[in-house]
C-alpha cells in the first residue's frame, strides 16, 4: 500500500494492542500499519526471545514488555495466542480494559474461549469473538506478511445482547484489512471448522505419522517418492503442534461429531473397493472434484501448480 493509499485508510482505533505475535499475530501488526487502520499499534508476546525477534524484524508495532499499560489505554486488543492460553491470558488481561474498550480473539475454537473470557469481562467493555481463516503452516513473527488477510473470511461470533455499533466496528476493522466478513453462532463455527479445518489437520498429522511408522518403508523412500497427495499432507502437518493441540483439546465435541461421520464414510468407501464398484467410486470422485472447482472459482485457492508453493 502506498502512502497516499495508507493516508486514505480509514483510522477505525487510537490505539491498538496485540497479544502474541506469531504468525497471525504478527501479521496483524504489520496489516493494520500498512493499512492505516489505527493512530498506534503495540505488540506483547509472553515470551522475552519472540518480543525481541519481533523488534529485530520491525513488524509495524512498538513492541512492549509491560502488557497492562498497554491494554489500558488501548481501544482495541487483540488475542492472537493458542486457545489453551486463552484462560490464562484473560485473567491478566481483562481488569485493565477500560471503558469502550473491544476484545477480541483469533482462534479457531469459539466455544470454549467463551466460557473462558466472558466471566472476566468488566463492565463497559465488550469482547467480540473472531476467527480469521488464514494461515500458513509456519509460525512466528518471521512468518507474518501484511496481505495475509486479504480476500480471506474472517468470522465473527458476537455473544447474544453484544451492541451492534460494536459488532460493526469489527467487521468494519476486518474488512479493512482486505477480509471478506461472516457472522455465526460459536456453537454452528466449531461445528463447520471441524470439518474444514480441525478433521483435515488430524487426518494430515495421522497419515503422515502412519507413513513414518512403516517398518518396511525407509523414511528416505517416504521423503524422497512423495507425490503430490502425500505432500501436501506434510504441509498440513508441520503446523504449529501447540496450537492444534489446543484445538482438539478444545473443540472436543464437533471434532469427535465429525470424525465418527468421516469414519462411517471411510468404512463405506472400504465396502466399494472391496466389492470392486468402480462406478460408486468414480461417482464420489466426481462430486469431490466439482467441490473443489468451486473452491477455486470463489477465489479461496488457485489452479496453479503448487509444487515448492
Amino acid at each position: 500500500m502506498s502512502d497516499g493509499e495508507k493516508k486514505q485508510a480509514k483510522k477505525l482505533f487510537n490505539h491498538v494492542v496485540v497479544v502474541g505475535l506469531g504468525l497471525i499475530g504478527s501479521s496483524l501488526t504489520r496489516a493494520i500499519t500498512q493499512r492505516g487502520l489505527a493512530g498506534d499499534v503495540s505488540g506483547y508476546d509472553a515470551s522475552l526471545e519472540v518480543r525481541d525477534e519481533a523488534r529485530r524484524l520491525d513488524i509495524g508495532a512498538q513492541i512492549v514488555d509491560d502488557l497492562s499499560a498497554e491494554v489500558a489505554r488501548a481501544d482495541l486488543v487483540i488475542l492472537a495466542v493458542p486457545v489453551g492460553a486463552m484462560l490464562g491470558l484473560a485473567k491478566e488481561v481483562c481488569p485493565h480494559l477500560k471503558v469502550g474498550a473491544i476484545l477480541t480473539d483469533v482462534g479457531s475454537v469459539k466455544g470454549a474461549i467463551i466460557k473462558a473470557v466472558e466471566p472476566f469481562m468488566p463492565k463497559g467493555a465488550y469482547f467480540v469473538p473472531g476467527h480469521p481463516v488464514a494461515g500458513t503452516e509456519f509460525s512466528g513473527p518471521e512468518a507474518g506478511f501484511g496481505h495475509l488477510f486479504e480476500g480471506r473470511w474472517s468470522i465473527l461470533t458476537p455473544v447474544e445482547g453484544t451492541d451492534e455499533a460494536i459488532i460493526d466496528k469489527v467487521v468494519a476493522f476486518w474488512e479493512g484489512l482486505g477480509s471478506h466478513v461472516e457472522l455465526m453462532s460459536a456453537e454452528h463455527h466449531d461445528i463447520v471448522l471441524a470439518i474444514t479445518s480441525h478433521i483435515p489437520h488430524l487426518i494430515a498429522y495421522n497419515i503422515v505419522g502412519t507413513a513414518a511408522d512403516l517398518e518396511d518403508v525407509r523414511q528416505a523412500e517416504v521423503i524422497k517418492y512423495s507425490a503430490g497427495g502425500f505432500r501436501d499432507f506434510t504441509r498440513i502437518a508441520a503446523s504449529d503442534p501447540v496450537m492444534w493441540r489446543d484445538v482438539f483439546m478444545n473443540n472436543k465435541e464437533a471434532v469427535l461429531e465429525m470424525l465418527g461421520r468421516f469414519s462411517e464414510d471411510l468404512t463405506q468407501l472400504q465396502r466399494h473397493i472391496r466389492r470392486g464398484d468402480g462406478q460408486a467410486l468414480e461417482d464420489l470422485f466426481d462430486r469431490t472434484r466439482k467441490i473443489r472447482r468451486s473452491i477455486v472459482e470463489a477465489g479461496q485457492e488457485t489452479e496453479k501448480p503448487d509444487f515448492g508453493r
